[in-house]
Parts: C-alpha cells; sequence; structure tokens
C-alpha cells in the first residue's frame, strides 16, 4: 500500500473535498482522485460515496480514516521530533485539568518539569467542565473517567478508584463500621455532581457490587473540600486513593471497611486533539505528565491488589 495515497485519503476526508484536498496538497485534482481510487482498489472495498456535492465515508471508510489517521499522525510527529532532538525546547504549553487532579497532582509535575526545561512555560487552567481543546486553544489534558470525544487520542495512564477514609479522631469518637449495613448509620460525606447527589456503587476484592446512599450534613462539590471535611473529623466519605497517601501514612487518615472501593470509571488519561503536527515542547511535556503521573496511580493498582502501594 502506497502512504501517499493513505495520506491523499486522509486530506479529502479532512477538507471534505477533492478540490480543496488538492489545493492543500499542491496537486491536480485528477491527482487525488487517482490516489484514492488506487487506494480503494488496492483494499477492494469503496471508502467514499462521492456525489456531485458532497463526500459521505463508507462504512468502511469511516473505520479506515479513523486508524490511519492516527497512524499518520504518529509518524508525523516521530519525524518532527527526530528533528527537533538537538533544538532546546522553547515555547508555551497549555493544559486544562480537573480541579483536584490540578492542585495535588499536576502542580508538582509542572514546576519539575520546568526546572529541566526553563525555556518552556506550561500554562494550566483548572475546571470542573470539560474544555474544549481545539476551540479553546490548549494542547492536552488530564481527565478521569471514560473519554467518548472521537477527535481526541486518549492515553490511560492507569486507575483512579477511590476509598472510603474517617480522620483518626472520628474513628476514635464514633468508630470505624464493620459493614455496609453500618456504614448507613455513619456521618457520609455526600459529592454533588451536576447529576446530584453521588451514589456509592461500591465494588469488592471478590467481585461483590453493592450500593449505598450516603448521608450526612456536609455536602460539596470538590473533592479538595472533602478531604478536608474528612480531615476535620467531619465523616466518612469517598477519596481517591492517590489523593491520600501522606495523610494515610501519618495516620491522620484511617481506610474504612478496605475490602471495597468505588472504580474509577475507566480510569485516569492524557487527551490531546489528533494533530498531524506537535511540537516537541508539547510532546515532551505530555510524556513526562503520562510518566509522572503513572507513579501516582501505581499507588492504586497496588491497593487494589491488596498492598499498601507504597
Amino acid at each position: 500500500m502506497d502512504l501517499n495515497h493513505v495520506a491523499a485519503f486522509v486530506r479529502v476526508v479532512q477538507d471534505g473535498s477533492f478540490t480543496a484536498a488538492a489545493r492543500a496538497l499542491g496537486l491536480p485534482k485528477s491527482s487525488v482522485s487517482r490516489s484514492v481510487a488506487q487506494l480503494e482498489q488496492d483494499l477492494g472495498v469503496r471508502l467514499l460515496h462521492r456525489t456531485t456535492r458532497k463526500l459521505h465515508l463508507t462504512d468502511a471508510g469511516a473505520s479506515f480514516h479513523a486508524r490511519v489517521s492516527r497512524a499518520l499522525s504518529d509518524i508525523d510527529e516521530a519525524t518532527n521530533a527526530a528533528s527537533d532532538l538537538q533544538r532546546e525546547l522553547r515555547g508555551s504549553v497549555r493544559v486544562s485539568a480537573p480541579l483536584d487532579l490540578g492542585v495535588f497532582a499536576v502542580a508538582p509535575i509542572v514546576a519539575r518539569f520546568v526546572r529541566r526545561h526553563p525555556g518552556v512555560n506550561v500554562e494550566v487552567r483548572l475546571a470542573s467542565r470539560i474544555v474544549d481543546l481545539v476551540s479553546e486553544g490548549f494542547d492536552l489534558a488530564v481527565r478521569a473517567g471514560a473519554v467518548r470525544d472521537e477527535s481526541l487520542i486518549a492515553r490511560r495512564v492507569g486507575p483512579i478508584d477511590l476509598g472510603l477514609y474517617a480522620s483518626s479522631r472520628y474513628v476514635a469518637r464514633k468508630g470505624a463500621p464493620k459493614t455496609l449495613e453500618e456504614l448507613e448509620e455513619h456521618d457520609g460525606l455526600v459529592l454533588r455532581t451536576d447529576n446530584g447527589p453521588m451514589i456509592w456503587k461500591l465494588t469488592s476484592r471478590s467481585g461483590e457490587e453493592k450500593t449505598v446512599e450516603p448521608r450526612g450534613a456536609i455536602s460539596a462539590d470538590d473533592i479538595s473540600f472533602m478531604k478536608r471535611a474528612v480531615l476535620a473529623g467531619g465523616g466518612i466519605a469517598l477519596l481517591p486513593l492517590f489523593l491520600v497517601g501522606r495523610e494515610e501514612d501519618a495516620g491522620k487518615l484511617v481506610r474504612v471497611l478496605p475490602d471495597w472501593r468505588l472504580e474509577g470509571g475507566g480510569g485516569l488519561h492524557v487527551v490531546y486533539p489528533s494533530a498531524r503536527y506537535v511540537p516537541q515542547r508539547v510532546v515532551a511535556f505530555r510524556d513526562y505528565l503520562m510518566q509522572e503521573l503513572s507513579k501516582i496511580t501505581s499507588r492504586c493498582e497496588a491497593i487494589r491488589r491488596g498492598g499498601r502501594g507504597d
């Protein structure tokens, strides 16, 4: 298969017409049309439905395009990275992250990266909403949970399970629940989402699933607030495992019912647009971010297997 034919096909889909693709590639329209026709012949399937007004991808064309466009992006990125290796990294990187992840995980990673690469400026925007990376001009984002936007490339870092935590003072005062039924008699801190109060859909190490509806006088829409409230003795809350290691090791937080957890709905991802060219400074930061976040999520993996995650 000729990669030039594949590149012509991807460009036609991207630009929406043979005329626009030919203009962008600096080729005659007839050459682009022949390239796509030859590609279809090589594959033995029709990739595009051609009409006088518009092009439509066939099912086979849509599946083929989704895979090869990313492959071509990776080739271009590798080519640019190789040529940039001898250059000092310079310029800006714009990153979006949820508030709690940004404060407790991304901030120290950014600080270490800019010490290594003083020519790079990293701008971090913390937001509870999902930003549009392309229209709002972001290079990448850290996201928790499943990524459903097919226009983005999502690289999974690892799990972000949540466990049940209380402060040592709370446990000394009210004791620790020994069963899920006893949990309902304790002060639960309620996390509020856009869909209302969060229900605890818990999974045991053996795979058993149960649902608990927390009840308590404190509710909030921010994990950082929940953690502070738990530390102050406000009750029991679900907190991300990566967020509590230091306080747990110091004895300030106690994990109650450690056999139960809330699975992190798809895990932690670093996402970025499927672009044909990514500056080396963005590639370097993205890879460093992945590397450092994976050290954090490995704690969750270790705890999932029954260890301490040290």
